[in-house]
C-alpha cells in the first residue's frame, strides 16, 4: 500500500509519549469472548459508530481512498480465543516491521471484502478458507495512507498449518483475545503534527511467536491494527 508523500512518518512509535491509560474502562466479560457469544453478537448487529474511524481525512490533497480488507482471525484454542497477527518484514517500503492483520487492497475479481480478506490471508500466511468461519464485519477504517479498510472477523479452527510469504511477512503470532479486550492494556500516545496533535493507541504484548524456538519478547501493536481492535472492544461491550 503506497502512502502519500505528505504523510508525516512516525519512525519509532515506542518513543512517542504515553499520554493516557484506559484503566477506568471495564474489560469485555469472559462470557462474551466465547465463540458462540461472538456469533450471536455479530448476528444481532445494531447501529455502531466506531470510536476510531481512522485519520485518512486529515491529509489535504491525498488520493481518493482505495478499498481494502483485513481478516481478524480469532483462533479457537483450548485456553480461549486468540488473535492471529503478523509482523511485516523490515525491508518493505510501507509499514516495515509493523504488526498487522493479514489483508490488503481489493482486486477486481474480489466480489466482497470477505473475498479480499480470505484471498489475502491465504496469500500472506497460507491460512486456507476451509479453516475459517466468517462471522461479521467491523466498520470501515480509513488509513492515513488512503485505504478504506473493512475488518472481516472470523473464527479459525486451530488445526491450520501456516506458510508465510517470506517477502511480506516476517512472522506470525497469537495474542489472547481477553488481553486485547481489556482497556487497561490500551495506551494512548500523542504526537505533534502540523501545528496540532495526532493520537494513536498501542497495546504492547509480551509473548512468543508460533515457531517453537521463539523466545518471549515484546510485540508492539499500534496504529491502525490497535484502532481496529479497540473498535472490536467497543462493539463487544455495547
Amino acid at each position: 500500500m503506497n502512502a502519500p508523500s505528505s504523510r508525516p512518518p512516525i519512525q519509532d512509535p515506542r518513543q512517542v509519549p504515553v499520554t493516557g491509560l484506559d484503566t477506568h474502562l471495564p474489560p469485555v466479560p469472559a462470557q462474551r469472548l466465547q465463540a458462540q457469544a461472538l456469533r450471536e453478537r455479530f448476528a444481532a448487529g445494531a447501529d455502531f459508530q466506531p470510536e476510531w474511524a481512522g485519520d485518512g481525512g486529515l491529509l489535504n490533497g491525498a488520493r481518493a481512498p482505495a478499498a481494502a480488507a483485513v481478516l481478524v482471525p480469532l483462533v479457537q484454542r483450548d485456553a480461549g480465543l486468540s488473535v492471529l497477527l503478523t509482523q511485516r518484514t523490515a525491508h518493505l517500503r510501507d509499514h516495515a516491521g509493523q504488526i498487522s492483520f493479514p489483508g490488503g487492497r481489493s482486486e477486481p475479481e474480489d466480489l466482497s471484502p470477505e473475498a479480499t480478506a480470505l484471498r489475502e490471508a491465504q496469500e500472506e500466511i497460507g491460512l486456507t478458507p476451509r479453516h475459517v468461519e466468517l462471522i461479521g464485519r467491523l466498520p470501515v477504517y480509513r488509513t492515513v495512507t488512503a485505504f478504506d479498510v473493512t475488518p472481516v472477523v472470523a473464527l479459525v479452527q486451530p488445526d491450520f498449518q501456516l506458510a508465510l510469504d517470506a517477502f511480506e511477512v516476517a512472522e506470525a503470532f497469537e495474542v489472547p483475545l481477553a488481553f486485547l479486550m481489556d482497556p487497561a492494556n490500551h495506551r494512548r500516545h500523542t504526537v505533534a503534527w502540523g501545528g496540532g496533535e495526532r493520537q494513536f493507541l498501542s497495546m504492547p504484548w509480551t509473548g512468543t511467536g508460533l515457531a517453537p524456538s521463539d523466545g518471549p519478547r515484546e510485540y508492539f501493536i499500534w496504529g491502525a491494527t490497535a484502532a481496529m481492535l479497540r473498535n472490536l472492544y467497543r462493539f463487544l461491550s455495547a
